[in-house]
């Protein structure tokens, strides 16, 4: 489970733009994988050897400048209470600001790692001018320039330094499956509905549920941990920004479990913030299960189900490979069938194909659909094998993999799914020079 670390700080000083930079950082370093990075506030950042959790708090923040007080104040908390280091964006152009101040004295309070960026530093009068930053009592200050990165590295060094180890799972750890979606979509109320008891307190208020918490739970002969992305808030904290709320919350869950069972609301749809925990899960190569609850509610018509799972499996291309299950926590209305189709998703998750059957049968579909040609150079593909990792991910080895386009590593893909059960599991596919 790696670090998270949120950037914070007012409108405007480049938290977005600091974000973006560190992100690509990492994705110079990995294999190109199909897909774009759909979730702008969120993403995976790695620095000497240390993987963390990158969240931009900016995103999250819309309304008038009123709003925007509250907003942040609530946020830099929550970013508090949830990350394991924060880095506080403030702006030289301007320099100290009454908003800079407030946020100052909440992070003066954290027991948190906090590191101040300040940025826009580009020219060394600006050097100079960064010295009033001291004043807001944070200690030492990292002049970056996000637009051009000058700085950015004294102050990852600084920054991983600080990070907590990775936590090992132990090998006689159970399976995880996480609970995870917005704010009231019944994720309590599924796992109540499980449990037969009321484990989890279970109210209308949003965000009451607090810690994740664990449950050992055996169904069908099979022993794993249910994850609450849950637990019981104090009422009196129950304001927070939701949708950022909830995106922190599901980030720790995610990363901690093996398959996440995203709850939706029936009568809301399959909304943005859904779909931004779906790619969470996606992106964290997580197994996952679309779990559409108080179906029980939603006026139904001959093909209501079909025409609804249409529009989620629309949303969520390419990654449509994916069980969605139809129930209600309410009436109980296939629970059972929800968490048969986990277990399922979790094996395939650990399915391992021999390098025999994989070639016997994915070779012969290369052969009659070869990659297009390039320039004239033809792509030959003469192997392929399953590596040893933890999720599923295959390599294929080729005279010209550098020519190998997204649209050809979309068709092996379908071309694995249609031969192999990995529904419900995100796959990688790399080429290699062999």
């Amino acid at each position: 489970m790696s670090a998270i670390v949120a950037i914070v700080g007012r409108p405007n000083v480049g938290k977005s733009t600091l974000f973006n930079r560190l992100i690509k950082r990492r994705e110079a370093i990995v294999d190109a994988v199909s897909g774009v990075t759909r979730d702008r506030h969120y993403g995976k950042s790695d620095w000497n050897g240390k993987e963390f959790s990158l969240i931009d708090t900016g995103g999250y923040v819309t309304g008038s400048d009123d709003i925007f007080e509250q907003e942040i104040d609530k946020q830099v908390e929550l970013a508090i209470d949830e990350a394991d280091a924060i880095i506080f964006v403030v702006d030289v152009e301007s320099g100290i600001t009454g908003m800079d101040e407030e946020v100052a004295q909440l992070l003066r309070q954290a027991e948190k790692p906090v590191f101040l960026a300040v940025n826009k530093v580009d020219t060394a009068l600006r050097q100079a001018d960064a010295v009033e930053f001291y004043s807001l009592g944070l200690g030492e200050y990292y002049t970056i320039s996000s637009i051009n990165g000058s700085g950015t590295g004294e102050l990852l060094d600084a920054l991983v330094e600080t990070l907590p180890e990775k936590e090992e799972k132990n090998e006689d750890d159970l399976p995880r499956f996480a609970v995870v979606g917005r704010p009231n979509a019944g994720k309590s109320s599924f796992i109540n509905a499980l449990l037969g008891e009321d484990r989890f307190i279970v109210t209308d208020i949003a965000g009451t549920t607090r810690d994740s918490t664990d449950t050992k739970y055996n169904r069908f002969g099979f022993d794993f941990n249910l994850v609450d992305t849950a637990g019981i808030r104090r009422k009196s904290k129950v304001k927070e920004d939701l949708e950022f709320y909830s995106v922190m919350r599901s980030v720790r869950a995610i990363e901690y479990a093996d398959v996440c069972l995203l709850v939706i609301d029936a009568t809301r749809g399959f909304e943005g913030q859904d779909l931004n925990i779906f790619w969470l899960a996606e992106r964290n190569k997580k197994g996952i299960v679309i779990l559409v609850n108080k179906w029980d509610l939603v006026e139904k018509e001959t093909n209501t189900t079909r025409d609804f799972e249409k529009v989620i499996r629309k949303q969520i291309e390419p990654f449509t490979n994916v069980p969605i299950v139809f129930m209600s926590a309410l009436t109980k209305q296939r629970i059972y069938k929800a968490i048969e189709t986990a277990v399922k998703v979790y094996e395939n998750r650990n399915n391992r194909i021999s390098t025999s059957k994989l070639n016997d049968v994915m070779l012969p579909i290369i052969e009659n659909t070869p990659p297009p040609s390039v320039k004239g150079k033809y792509i030959k593909i003469k192997f392929c094998t399953q590596l040893p990792t933890p999720t599923p991910q295959f390599a294929f080895f080729a005279n010209l993999p550098q020519y190998v386009k997204d649209a050809y590593r979309r068709f092996i893909e379908n071309k694995l799914r249609e031969n192999f059960d990995f529904e419900g599991v995100p796959i990688q596919i790399y080429f290699r020079k062999k």
